[in-house]
């Protein structure tokens, strides 16, 4: 896990957070690939902080669809400065690989997501039960019955709440106020990905 600078919070060791990622809201709220990737890849940093090896799973699920679009990006730079054009431009060449990845990387952050934020929003509430409550709304419904089970293991082993924020910073309030911020941003980033995913711009 990053070092975490004096009266600093995990959040300040990420390379790029969600609150700087480019959405062009003048262009149908196009959002900057470069950004969002390594805004996505520095988010995975947190399930060290869940200190179980039942989240590398999640942790190298999201990195295994970080890599399909960095691939992706890097096959057609010019068509892939927005994920909405690599996604459009992609589809153009009939194949799918980089697509998928983004509908399931979209698909790890949002249940990172809900799970942190109804942790934030309940303080009585566990890790846990958080992280259960938003598997169950995001993720499971699209897994295997092989896969549901190595996820289940990893909701259980979460640690305490205040184990795991005490992990985030030595300045509770500090962690917990920027956390909001972070998260209020990658809800919307979330919220623009699906309703693109949905659309038929992005069916294959």
């Amino acid at each position: 896990m990053a070092t975490i600078p004096p009266g600093g919070t995990l959040l300040d060791t990420f390379k790029q957070s969600f609150t700087d990622v480019p959405v062009d809201a003048e262009k149908d709220n196009a959002i900057s690939t470069t950004e969002f990737l390594d805004a996505s890849e520095s988010l995975t940093t947190m399930f060290d902080a869940l200190g179980s090896v039942a989240f590398s799973p999640v942790k190298s699920d999201m990195l295994g669809n970080v890599k399909k679009l960095r691939e992706r990006q890097l096959a057609a730079p010019s068509e892939s400065e927005t994920l909405q054009e690599l996604v459009r431009n992609e589809l153009k060449t009939k194949s799918h690989k980089a697509t998928e990845g983004l509908l399931w990387l979209t698909r790890g952050l949002e249940f990172t997501c809900i799970a942190l934020s109804k942790n934030l929003g309940q303080e009585s509430e566990e890790l846990a039960d958080s992280f259960r409550g938003a598997y169950g709304v995001t993720l499971k419904p699209h897994h295997s019955f092989m896969v549901k089970p190595i996820f289940s293991a990893a909701m259980s082993a979460c640690p305490y709440r205040k184990d795991f924020y005490a992990k985030l910073g030595s300045d509770l309030e500090k962690v917990l106020s920027q956390l909001r911020v972070y998260l209020a941003a990658l809800d919307k980033i979330v919220g623009i990905l699906k309703a693109f995913l949905a659309s038929k711009d992005a069916k294959w």
